[in-house]
């Protein structure tokens, strides 16, 4: 599972569709679309229940959720901190 698989996850759950999530994440949609199948396909369940108008999360990808965004939370203060602290010479 990539940074970018769980990037684009909680990108799509949040705007409930491909089409605004890819614009918020500056990628087209055949990229993203892969990312999130490649996602499911190694969690071994969906995500999401693809509807005519959108992406719904199904009761695994709720599940999901708070763990993708807590592991995004926890990439970006790693990368924070270490910005705050150059090393020393």
């Amino acid at each position: 599972m990539s940074v970018e698989q769980i990037e684009s996850f909680v990108a799509v759950a949040e705007s409930g569709g491909l089409r605004d999530a890819a614009r918020r994440l500056h990628i087209t949609l055949p990229p993203l679309s892969r990312r999130i199948r490649a996602l499911e396909d190694e969690l071994g369940t969906e995500l999401f229940e693809r509807r005519a108008r959108g992406m719904a999360l199904t009761p695994a990808g709720h599940t999901f959720l708070p763990h993708a965004r807590g592991i995004l939370a926890a990439i970006a203060l790693a990368a924070r901190s270490v910005a705050a602290d150059p090393p020393a010479t």
